[in-house]
């Protein structure tokens, strides 16, 4: 299960890239971010951010996602470290980032990070007949009847 589980992560995350994410131990709230992903590594991605800002420092780390249709959730845990490759901000640089630094690629602003990934929860909703029946007549619902949660390795 945990490969399939896994997929569908990555599947929903590559349609909908949209996490909050937060630095462990910090009490400050979490943000909103557009994850860059590798197609060809499910190890880590990177998110555009600025030196000035909350996740600047780096460190352990949560993301939090949820897909679109409310049908897949995840917790991540991993590591931000800051990026300074040129090739790699070249790479994943676009019209939608560029919306954000009034200095394009050399605003002094602009800052890289890599979210290593090292575990996460995933929890998917598939309520299915019977577990559709049962929240709509208030019947008690037992773990695995309405979808799935693992832990899994990233």
């Amino acid at each position: 299960m945990s490969d399939d589980i896994k997929k569908a992560f990555w599947k929903e995350l590559a349609n909908n890239p949209f996490l909050m994410i937060g630095l462990s131990g910090s009490h400050d709230h979490a943000i909103p971010m557009t994850a860059q992903l590798d197609k060809d590594n499910d190890g880590y991605f990177y998110f555009f951010h600025s030196r000035s800002g909350r996740l600047a420092r780096g460190g352990g780390a949560m993301a939090h996602y949820a897909a679109k249709g409310h049908d897949l959730f995840a917790c991540i845990a991993g590591t931000l470290t800051p990026v300074h490759d040129r090739a790699l901000i070249d790479q994943y640089w676009s019209k939608p980032v560029e919306a954000w630094y009034e200095g394009g690629r050399d605003d002094p602003d602009l800052l890289m990070l890599r979210f290593d990934l090292a575990d996460a929860e995933i929890w998917t909703a598939d309520a299915g007949i019977k577990g559709l029946f049962k929240l709509m007549t208030g019947k008690t619902i037992r773990e695995g009847e309405i979808g799935d949660h693992e832990r899994v390795a990233l």
